[in-house]
């Protein structure tokens, strides 16, 4: 009997998990194309069904439980038209075209059309309360206005009534519906920037609303938000008027509740920590970058992709502060397209300060920093910078060819990512760059030749006037 209902069981779930729901559209400008269906899963979309609309432009695309969630609909020629879809509720859609969204009409599919409602008002009271917001400012601070109470109580009457009409639409949605998690997920992705600009006390409340968001969610994961929604965090800390010393302080606020939240899927842990890092990283935040670093490599619940891992080490042991390991000139050594022998190592080049770069003749940014590097190299010889390059070409006639004409220390022993310096300093991506005082203790790890130059004009040039 056990054996049996353990069957039934199975069946029922294997049946629940493949049955399909659908989307059934007649756009009879899209006769004979192809539209596709598309999901999100994480950063990253998947095709979850395609089909060819006949010739009066009918088609249908099928969806399976596993699904749910935010998808769009695209023809080989159109723009994308966003659908929800929920399991148990087949979508049927007419129109012109899925590229102008309002000449489309929803025939079925009740979150759909709460989510087009929404879509189409909020926008709009958005632009009311905009609006509202600047006439209140000229009643506050402008002096022929200032007297005007009772035009200033109606304004802020009228917010409120604006703001109150929103909410009392979201509260009412069915809090069982994927719509009543997404609508007030979107609103606040969506109104980061006219809040950073003009609706400054409500900062702090948004900031809350993203430090208490569970990244771990399935919702947010289907919902298409999950890179805008990382992204406009950290975008209102760093732009919510604070001084830099209290926007990284902010910052790794928001990326401790991050890691406490994540350490319980260690899956989305490594996918979502690794885009923030890259994120910080690309938006010159390193201060925040290295905090997450280490923040990651403490955190012993998750395992790190190894990749990840070493790219985050370089941070542990190369952090600013740090000593960095000597470095012996192995292979080929050459200054000014002449062999060298002195000196021998990174310890014996005679400078105050030292720019060690790591690149290769593959890399397709290492040339124009090389380049660069030139063009600044008389400067930076005056202020008592030294230049060291690292070649991890594993070709001589590519490092000869590549590094001639340069003025500073190159070198390369030809192992590639085996060379022991590039074992030592971590480096994961090329080019690498350091900056070290005499003593080797690293001053900076600069992200392009472009910043160690400023500090070369604002710490030595100028200083030195």
């Amino acid at each position: 009997m056990s054996k049996l209902l353990n069957i039934i069981f199975f069946v029922f779930v294997t049946a629940g998990a493949y049955s399909q729901d659908t989307i059934t559209a007649n756009f009879p400008s899209l006769a004979n194309q192809q539209v596709t269906l598309t999901g999100f899963e994480g950063f990253s979309t998947y095709t979850i069904d395609k089909n060819k609309a006949n010739e009066q432009g009918i088609f249908t695309l099928s969806f399976a439980a596993k699904d749910f969630g935010m998808a769009y609909l695209a023809a080989e020629d159109e723009k994308a038209f966003i659908v929800i879809l929920a399991p148990g509720e087949n979508l049927v859609l007419e129109g012109e075209a899925l590229a102008f969204p309002q000449t489309v009409t929803i025939v079925s599919g009740m979150q759909n059309r709460l989510f087009e409602q929404y879509a189409g008002e909020h926008p709009r009271r958005e632009q009311a309360l905009s609006a509202w917001d600047y006439l209140e400012r000229i009643y506050e601070m402008d002096s022929l206005f200032v007297n005007h109470n009772d035009a200033r109580d109606a304004i802020n009457a009228e917010k409120q009534r604006i703001k109150q009409e929103d909410e009392a639409y979201l509260a009412g949605l069915d809090p069982e519906t994927y719509v009543s998690w997404f609508l007030p997920v979107r609103k606040l992705v969506s109104s980061v920037s006219t809040i950073a600009q003009y609706r400054t006390s409500e900062i702090p409340g948004a900031i809350a609303a993203f430090r208490n968001m569970d990244y771990t969610d399935p919702r947010l994961y289907k919902s298409g938000l999950l890179r805008e929604t990382t992204e406009a965090h950290f975008w209102l800390i760093e732009n919510s008027g604070r001084s830099l010393d209290s926007v990284f302080i902010e910052m790794n606020v928001s990326i401790d509740h991050m890691i406490d939240n994540l350490v319980s899927d260690e899956k989305k842990f490594n996918e979502i920590t690794q885009y923030l890092f890259n994120l910080l990283e690309q938006r010159s935040l390193f201060g925040a970058s290295e905090y997450l670093a280490l923040k990651i490599l403490n955190e012993v619940t998750c395992n790190v992709d190894d990749n990840f891992a070493n790219q985050l080490e370089s941070y542990r042991a190369m952090k600013v502060g740090n000593i960095a390991p000597n470095i012996v000139f192995e292979g080929d050594v050459f200054q000014n397209g002449q062999t060298i022998t002195s000196p021998a190592s990174l310890s014996e080049v005679d400078a105050d300060y030292i720019v060690v770069i790591f690149g290769s003749s593959w890399c397709p940014m290492c040339p124009q920093e090389l380049s660069a590097i030139k063009r600044v190299y008389d400067k930076w010889q005056k202020h008592g910078v030294e230049v060291v390059y690292v070649s991890l070409d594993e070709d001589r006639s590519d490092f000869l060819n590549s590094t001639a004409a340069y003025p500073f220390i190159s070198f390369s022993d030809y192992k590639g990512w085996e060379t022991q310096s590039a074992k030592d300093y971590h480096v994961f991506a090329t080019p690498t760059l350091f900056l070290l005082d005499q003593n080797r203790e690293i001053l900076l790890r600069p992200h392009s030749v472009r910043q160690v130059d400023a500090w070369v004009d604002w710490f030595l040039v100028e200083g030195n006037r």
